[in-house]
């Protein structure tokens, strides 16, 4: 029987009249209070300003700034010169200095830490040129009167939602108050006026500028995929010679391929948004992956409206998220497929959280796997409508993928597959087939990078360097820094060597390729951290592939996290090349959309057998490929891992602890005290001095200092 359909909201007309009076309001408002349209005669005087500037050969400074009251605050602090563009200094994210995950509140300490950078460069927080915002905040308050309205009276019930995960009403009031706090914390002589960048605009030029896609006749398509943005949750890009132009938005923050995956994980995994999505990726493994028999794939399809021209909109007759998406997010046709949803109250419950290791005790266990399978396979046709649209409009074969949805690699890996030869020889006539970028960042953490990026583009900027790494997040930490951290009587410290040379650089990855070759588990923290959500070899846990009880050793003694997770592969490209299939739309800039994790790939059939800790169990692996001249260290230990294990290849998880990766020395000491099975950290200081540090006292199991003596013996 098929489902009801309400395609749309109630009263669109209404919701466009109060879009347009409150952005017109707030606007003035925000003016006020030291906040700029982007084509207010402010900002067009300070973009003339600053292309003068660039054009008499001086160097600009930037910075992108995540305000508080929407998740993932921060800021970012680019340098701009007409000769190279803008250059990405540091993306200093909140959360991982406070420690407060997806935080909403005043990136205090990230600013501090910023201001650090610069004194360091023997500037000033004084010298910035301009400060951007990720969000045009007139358009946003429109986009939320609007989803009240249109939907009225049910409409109203958004207004109680006062906190979630991603956004804190509460802390909007202090958001303009920003340029306020910006003077005071820095003791500058004005408030510091902040000019709003559109949030997908931010997501989309970044991310296509940073890309490995050279200018050519070519376009590039951009697709952002994304939660929420300024007035949507889809927008299309296309860009050519240089430039960028949207194509299509689609006004609505509920009609959203991130909110129909948030939704559907939260209340059926049991975790709260942005802790939900990942997971419940993971959990599609165990499902039943297989459109003709999953037994809810069908049904739930019903649940999004795959209209023209790639629209995707949600059946408003069986999700009810637009106007209540935490209390009462489904509507009873939803309900019948599903079940009841978790409460908020119910979130990180033990009973109610979904565990793969309950198969074999809990009855529905594999039913709510299945229920998983279903709504990943949904959401890949969702992307695949959107994409196949947008690749047909523009006649590109090069795609951008960015936006929160762009964090799902399975479906990343998904389009790759699906736009092949013989869908470009269909569609456009010719023997092309997709290739696709991601970024490190593709969600909020990066639109900080986006904001400058986006402004340095409108001074007059070429589009800058492609991007090779992530470790832009705060700076790389001082010897006296560790060395204060380590102040504690539980830790046991020693000097083992120091990098700065390729000797000592080669003989400390050795000696970490020989303790993990002894099924040991250790942490590498070195460098500014990454910036974006996975760590990449700065701050992470290294384990043995081959080792089929690494990942449960690592989730039941060292991340305390579910076995529903995997464990991520990082390798050498010839490993990469030997142990997966690399697939050709993904080999530009030598297949540097593999460096990030953003991609998953499929293992060959050896894979499992001879490295089983880092294959899924739909036989993927989320993969990150290193290169000597980005991370020399983490690259030399892979080397060392194949003279010690025979393969070039290890398992890679972020160096934390329920919360942030950690980013100080302290917080480093922090995760390895909480982490009862971690045998040691090695913390490498900005001279490239490292310092060994591990369990001390009742905790101390030997094995470090067993393995170091032995590791020294056998080099004698």
């Amino acid at each position: 029987m098929k489902s009801p359909r309400r395609i749309g909201p109630s009263f669109p007309r209404l919701g466009r009249f109060c879009f347009r009076a409150t952005r017109r309001v707030a606007t003035w408002a925000m003016t006020l209070a030291g906040f700029h349209a982007n084509d207010s005669h402010f900002t067009v005087r300070r973009i003339s300003e600053l292309r003068a500037k660039l054009a008499r050969g001086e160097t600009i400074l930037l910075a992108g700034l995540g305000l508080p009251g929407t998740h993932n605050s921060g800021v970012a602090l680019v340098e701009v010169t007409q000769a190279h563009g803008p250059r990405l200094i540091i993306n200093n994210e909140e959360e991982r200095f406070s420690g407060d995950k997806h935080t909403t509140q005043y990136p205090r300490a990230a600013l501090d830490a910023m201001r650090v950078t610069l004194q360091a460069m023997g500037r000033d927080v004084a010298d910035i040129d301009a400060w951007m915002t990720t969000w045009d905040y007139p358009d946003l308050l429109g986009t939320l009167v609007r989803s009240i309205v249109e939907e009225l009276p049910d409409g109203l019930k958004l207004l109680r939602t006062k906190n979630s995960v991603s956004f804190d009403a509460r802390r909007l009031e202090q958001m303009t108050r920003t340029p306020k706090l910006l003077r005071k914390q820095f003791d500058l002589p004005a408030r510091v006026p902040l000019l709003m960048m559109p949030h997908h605009d931010n997501h989309a030029w970044f991310s296509f500028a940073a890309s490995p896609f050279e200018d050519s006749n070519e376009p590039v398509a951009i697709a952002v995929l994304d939660g929420t943005g300024d007035q949507g949750s889809i927008s299309l890009y296309v860009a050519e010679h240089g430039e960028m132009k949207r194509l299509y938005c689609n006004n609505s923050v509920f009609d959203a391929l991130g909110a129909f995956y948030s939704v559907i994980s939260s209340t059926q995994g049991g975790w709260t948004w942005l802790s939900s999505e990942g997971r419940y990726m993971g959990a599609a493994a165990w499902g039943d992956m297989d459109r003709a028999s999953n037994p809810y794939y069908a049904r739930l399809r019903e649940v999004l409206h795959f209209g023209a021209n790639g629209e995707i909109q949600l059946n408003r007759a069986m999700g009810n998220w637009y106007c209540d998406p935490f209390e009462a997010p489904y509507k009873s046709a939803l309900i019948k497929i599903l079940g009841e949803p978790l409460k908020p109250d119910q979130l990180w419950n033990p009973d109610a959280v979904l565990r793969v290791e309950d198969i074999q005790h809990r009855p529905d266990t594999q039913d709510r796997l299945d229920k998983a399978a279903a709504t990943q396979l949904v959401f890949e046709d969702a992307m695949k409508h959107v994409v196949d649209h947008l690749l047909r409009t523009t006649g590109a074969h090069r795609l951008v993928l960015t936006g929160g949805v762009a964090l799902n690699a399975l479906g990343n890996m998904r389009l790759l597959q699906h736009f092949d030869e013989t869908w470009f020889q269909k569609a456009q006539g010719r023997a092309k087939r997709l290739h696709l970028w991601i970024p490190p960042t593709p969600g909020d953490p990066g639109v900080t990078i986006g904001a400058a990026w986006m402004f340095a583009h409108l001074i007059g900027a070429p589009r800058g360097a492609a991007m090779t790494h992530a470790f832009y997040c705060g700076d790389a930490p001082t010897q006296s820094d560790i060395t204060a951290a380590l102040q504690a009587d539980d830790i046991k410290t020693q000097t083992i060597g120091n990098i700065s040379t390729p000797e000592g650089c080669d003989a400390i990855a050795d000696l970490m390729a020989f303790m993990v070759a002894q099924s040991g588990i250790i942490a590498l923290y070195q460098g500014a951290a990454e910036t974006g959500p996975r760590a990449l070899g700065h701050r992470s846990i290294l384990a043995n592939p081959c080792d089929a009880g690494t990942r449960e050793r690592l989730n039941e003694r060292v991340k305390y996290r579910e076995a529903i997770r995997p464990l991520a592969p990082m390798a050498t490209l010839d490993a990469a090349h030997e142990y997966f299939d690399l697939l050709e739309g993904a080999s530009d800039a030598n297949y540097n959309a593999y460096n990030y994790m953003v991609l998953t790939a499929q293992s060959k059939p050896h894979a499992r057998e001879r490295i089983p800790a880092v294959i899924h169990a739909d036989g993927t692996g989320r993969i990150q490929i290193v290169r000597a001249e980005d991370d020399p260290l983490t690259y030399a230990y892979l080397k060392a891992l194949g003279r010690h294990i025979g393969v070039e290849l290890s398992v890679n998880t972020s160096f934390n602890v329920a919360g942030p990766i950690a980013q100080t020395p302290q917080q480093a000491v922090e995760t390895l005290c909480r982490s009862a099975g971690l045998d040691v950290v090695l913390m490498v200081a900005s001279d490239g001095q490292v310092t060994a540090a591990w369990h001390g006292g009742t905790r101390d199991s030997g094995r470090f200092t067993a393995w170091l003596s032995e590791w020294t013996r056998s080099r004698s």
